[in-house]
């Protein structure tokens, strides 16, 4: 059930590639209706969803978006389509947000800032060379500032990929086949571990975005883990009505078997940081 995460430079031709690998390998591609049902959670429009990841939205726009709940419910819905496998992602940081699970495949697609530009033009039928390497770069700083911003790294480094294939030189086709060959390889195998590794972080990850959808819990930042359907809820609350709040909203979550509610209070935390400093 391979499961491959591409990047989404602007003109890479990640699309593409992304495209004929679902082809060619039998398997889903995630298309809008994953920006359709991030729109519907959060209650706005899907072309406000593009413009805020792409870097479009005005200062008005930026200001009042809860950048929260996107990374919230796009986690949410990346981890569901991973673990149901058999699927290429491409951008929405699937590969940082799947990093950590061995059987995932992720992939840059990458090409040089000449090449891009001819693409754009092309697609926007415009002899403007200026306007759309300044769109390429608008695209790749906002790329860059919402992985640095929601996952802490720099989106061009390497480390962070299983594979970097640039398609100045290499083929659609070529570039589907070394990342099909690196599927068949033993490194990549999905096994009992890893699926439940992958399984666990959708089921946390349903039930952060839980706890974001009621209105008791939504501003409530508490750490939540799961292994084999037991979530484990850690962190500080306001108080006891607020613990069991995200305890019972935690446990309604499907897929949830049992709690193990770690989360502490504020009031005692307080005592405890008094407590130590005497």
């Amino acid at each position: 059930m391979p499961v491959i995460a591409l990047t989404q430079e602007m003109g890479s031709l990640a699309k593409d590639v992304s495209m004929r690998l679902a082809e060619t390998m039998g398997l889903e591609i995630m298309r809008h209706e994953a920006i359709e049902r991030v729109a519907d959670r959060m209650q706005v429009s899907t072309s406000l969803i593009g413009r805020l990841r792409d870097g479009k939205a005005g200062f008005v726009e930026r200001l009042r978006a809860d950048r929260r709940s996107l990374a919230l419910y796009t986690a949410e819905e990346l981890f569901a389509l991973a673990d149901r496998g058999n699927v290429v992602l491409r951008g929405w940081g699937a590969t940082c947000l799947l990093r950590p699970v061995p059987h995932v495949v992720c992939v840059r697609i990458t090409r040089s800032m000449k090449k891009r530009v001819e693409w754009l033009m092309a697609h926007l039928e415009t002899d403007d060379a200026e306007f759309a390497e300044s769109e390429i770069r608008r695209s790749d700083e906002a790329h860059a500032t919402r992985m640095h911003a929601q996952f802490g790294v720099t989106w061009g480094d390497p480390v962070l990929y299983d594979l970097v294939l640039n398609t100045d030189r290499l083929s659609i086709d070529s570039c589907v086949a070394q990342i099909r060959t690196l599927t068949e390889r033993p490194e990549f195998a999905e096994t009992p571990a890893s699926r439940a590794l992958l399984a666990n972080m959708a089921l946390a990850a349903r039930v952060k975005a839980a706890l974001k959808d009621e209105e008791a819990t939504t501003d409530i930042r508490v750490t939540v883990e799961a292994e084999q359907g037991r979530v484990t809820l850690r962190g500080i609350v306001l108080d006891a009505e607020e613990r069991t709040l995200t305890q019972d909203v935690a446990a309604r979550v499907d897929g949830v078997k049992g709690i193990d509610n770690q989360l502490r209070l504020m009031t005692s935390s307080r005592r405890f940081a008094s407590a130590k400093q005497t």
